[in-house]
């Protein structure tokens, strides 16, 4: 790519396939500039450095989580589009949890924006700042770990290599002495096919918003 064809934007993109594809960690301004084909020096006309194109990274990513938020919708509604659209960012890039934890979270302007919006809602169910600030912090933990934790996603890009997963899974479960452990047993059967991801984050999303749900209602009027 010819130097003075580069944009920041393509940086971004490029930075952000990177992670995506090997982890932040592989994210530096010369095995960035290689990718693309340009000296070190073409990124440093668009990033003063690493750290700068680590934040703008970050911003990029987290910008649409509360796009489609509205301050007149019920505030159950606001949170379950909050978080979905969080679900949805993790979803895409791998990075994004990993790039959360190594940046200071409150400097960017996206996450504060979302932290207040999530507390907005929050105060509208009726609880305190605190509180909103300590259920915040427990959706974007959930949604974290929710993604994290999908099925066969830590089994291989393949399809072949997945299903190998679940079948030495389910062996594992089935051999377990069925007198001890039978439920544990019959759910090794479920592994049978794959699973149905999109049911497993609706399941999931549907988890966090009801427990928040749950407690607002067993609060009575939520103060």
């Amino acid at each position: 790519m010819a130097q003075d064809k580069l944009t920041r934007e393509t940086v971004v993109e490029q930075a952000l396939a990177l992670a995506d594809e090997e982890g932040i960690g592989a994210v530096t301004i010369r095995r960035l500039a290689t990718r693309l084909g340009v000296t070190p020096m073409a990124l440093y006309w668009h990033f003063k450095n690493k750290d700068e194109l680590m934040w703008v990274l970050a911003e990029y990513v987290m910008n649409g989580v509360t796009a489609d938020v509205s301050p007149g919708d019920p505030w159950e509604k606001r949170l379950r589009v909050m978080v979905e659209a969080l679900v949805n960012a993790m979803r895409e890039h791998d990075c994004l949890p990993d790039l959360l934890a190594s940046l200071e979270k409150h400097h960017l302007t996206s996450f504060n924006r979302a932290t207040e919006a999530a507390l907005a809602a929050l105060g509208a169910a009726g609880f305190t700042l605190r509180e909103g600030y300590y259920v915040s912090t427990y959706l974007l933990n959930g949604a974290i770990g929710l993604v994290q934790s999908e099925p066969g996603r830590h089994s291989g890009p393949s399809e072949e290599e997945r299903a190998e997963a679940r079948r030495q899974r389910r062996l594992k479960l089935e051999s377990m002495p069925v007198d001890r452990y039978p439920n544990m047993v019959a759910y090794g059967s479920t592994l049978a096919e794959p699973p149905d991801i999109e049911q497993y984050y609706t399941f999931g999303v549907d988890l966090l918003i009801s427990g928040v749900q749950g407690m607002r209602r067993g609060r009575g009027d939520g103060r």
